[in-house]
C-alpha cells in the first residue's frame, strides 16, 4: 500500500508560481502517478500524469505549457510545477497513484488506487 502526502500549496497572486510535491511512503517506481484538482462545487478533474519510469507524461489540454510534472523515484516524490497561475486554478490539488502496467495513461480518477489528502492552492486576482 502506498501513502501519499502533498505539500507546497498556498496563496499566490495571479501570474505567480507554485511547486507542489507529493511524497510517498514506499517505492513508487512501479506506479503511474497523477495530479488531480477539485474546485469548490465542481467535480475532481485531471491535471497531469506520469508513467512509472518518467515517460508517458500527459496534461489536461487547458494546462499545457503552464504546468510541468516530474518524478524522482529515488526519493519517491512527484512534483507539479505550476506557472502563470490564474484564479481559475484555485482548487484542492490531489496526488494519486495506480499500478503502472506500461500501457497508455489514465485521466480518470477511478483508475487510481491511492490518494493523498490534498493541498489547497488559492490564486488571487
Amino acid at each position: 500500500q502506498v501513502q501519499l502526502v502533498e505539500s507546497g500549496g498556498g496563496l499566490v497572486q495571479a501570474g505567480g508560481s507554485l511547486r507542489l510535491s507529493c511524497a510517498a511512503s514506499g517505492r513508487i517506481s512501479s506506479y503511474a502517478m497523477g495530479w488531480f484538482r477539485q474546485a469548490p462545487g465542481k467535480e475532481r478533474e485531471f491535471v497531469s500524469c506520469i508513467g512509472g519510469r518518467g515517460g508517458r507524461i500527459y496534461y489536461a489540454d487547458s494546462l499545457k505549457g503552464r504546468f510541468t510534472i516530474s518524478r524522482d523515484n529515488a526519493k519517491n516524490t512527484v512534483d507539479l510545477q505550476m506557472n502563470s497561475l490564474k484564479p481559475e486554478d484555485t482548487a484542492v490539488y490531489y496526488c494519486a497513484a495506480r499500478k503502472d502496467y506500461g500501457l497508455g495513461y489514465s485521466a480518470s480518477s477511478s483508475s487510481y488506487d491511492y490518494w493523498g489528502q490534498g493541498t489547497q492552492v488559492t490564486v488571487s486576482s
